[in-house]
């Protein structure tokens, strides 16, 4: 028992009736499935669109770094952490980005929770004023806490609306300090696309530095699979945890951005540097994204599929164009109710609740992978139908 203990409980309380609360269950995870209690799933939950987790060319490359270079790298990257494969696999990301540099990250909140604040301190030191960071309303929670974190104010636009990200750019014209955009390409809780052309495009107008996260793009989207951002944004901040189906992220811009990032990113700074196993998965899943646009389109032939079969039944999917379906339910509970019910059907739909989406739009987020058949998007869409459509 703690001194908190009571106070633990009463906030786990509050969550318990407003149906928020939330709880780790395990899986079973085999090669090509998923098992809960024994029984066998489709899932239709994680991010892993292409199937990589399970590819044998990044199981062995793992395996196989692990047992020539070890467990672990043993230290920071500016102690005696990095490795030369660290190097090769930046290297690598570059090229993959058409960038001059890229750098590692442990996480993609790893990665935006330090950079952003690494920023805006330069627009401090160079300036002696805070930056003047442009958020998209729907940015990633880890975006949103590393403007915390810097201790500057989000000037905040209307989900992909860029008059409005204009009107407010042009308001702050006078106002001294650098100025950050900063959006997501795909929207995780959304599944919709961030207009990048046009962000560059007011980027230049208005002397901003465009910062995109590219988590849910990287691998699925673009030539090859390379992400919407290349040859467009300042920053792009990318993930290799789902997509690529391993772990880690990186930040992919010019070489001064990344010597920068060396010196100022908190969390690159102190944090141990990634392991062999896990550049063995990154290295590999570059080897192959770059052929598997048989897979990508699959897998946008099933969203394109999925959601006029809902929207036909009076589901709103929001403005999803990619392979992240949302499916509205409104209230938490309800939301989870159709999860639990679709889960007894041998279908993993999880149920997101706020506080990570808005009070009264629960939802199931439904994110597709390239191995699902049609017949499995018809019975995800029938049993969706069936058991959440008295609701709507």
């Amino acid at each position: 028992m703690t001194v908190f203990d009571a106070h633990f409980a009463a906030a786990l309380q509050k969550r318990e009736t407003a149906g928020t609360r939330r709880s780790l269950r395990p899986v079973t995870r085999e090669t090509g499935a998923i098992l809960r209690d024994g029984q066998r799933l489709i899932d239709v939950s994680s991010n892993d669109y292409l199937g990589l987790a399970d590819h044998p060319l990044l199981r062995e490359r793992a395996a196989d770094w692990a047992l020539r270079y070890g467990t672990g790298a043993r230290a920071s990257r500016l102690v005696c952490g990095t490795l030369d494969l660290h190097h090769a696999v930046e290297e690598k990301l570059a090229r993959f980005k058409h960038c001059d540099a890229a750098l590692l990250f442990a996480s993609g909140w790893q990665a935006n929770a330090s950079v952003v604040p690494a920023l805006c301190a330069l627009s401090v030191a160079q300036t002696g004023h805070p930056m003047i960071v442009f958020s998209d309303r729907l940015n990633h929670a880890s975006l949103h806490h590393g403007c915390a974190a810097a201790g500057v104010r989000q000037v905040r636009f209307r989900h992909n609306d860029l008059a409005h990200l204009e009107t407010l750019l042009k308001r702050e014209a006078a106002t001294p300090g650098l100025r950050m955009i900063v959006t997501e390409s795909v929207f995780s809780m959304d599944g919709d696309r961030a207009d990048i052309p046009a962000l560059r495009a007011l980027a230049d107008r208005y002397d901003a530095f465009l910062y995109v996260d590219e988590a849910h793009a990287t691998g699925v989207l673009g030539p090859h699979g390379q992400g919407l951002s290349g040859g467009l944004a300042d920053l792009t901040m990318g993930t290799c945890s789902k997509a690529l189906g391993g772990m880690g992220a990186y930040i992919a811009g010019s070489r001064l951005l990344c010597d920068y990032l060396i010196n100022h990113a908190s969390g690159f700074i102190y944090s141990t540097a990634l392991p062999p196993a896990v550049l063995g998965a990154i290295d590999a899943a570059l080897d192959v994204i770059p052929g598997m646009d048989t897979e990508r389109t699959t897998l946008l032939g099933q969203a394109e599929t999925l959601r006029p079969l809902l929207n036909n039944a009076g589901f709103d999917t929001a403005e999803s164009t990619t392979q992240i379906v949302p499916v509205l339910i409104g209230e938490a509970q309800r939301a989870l109710d159709v999860a639990t019910a679709l889960e007894s059907e041998g279908l993993l739909a999880v149920a997101i609740r706020p506080p990570t989406v808005p009070a009264g739009t629960a939802r199931l987020r439904i994110a597709l992978h390239a191995g699902l058949q049609d017949a499995d998007i018809k019975r995800l869409a029938e049993a969706i139908i069936r058991l959440a459509g008295n609701e709507q």
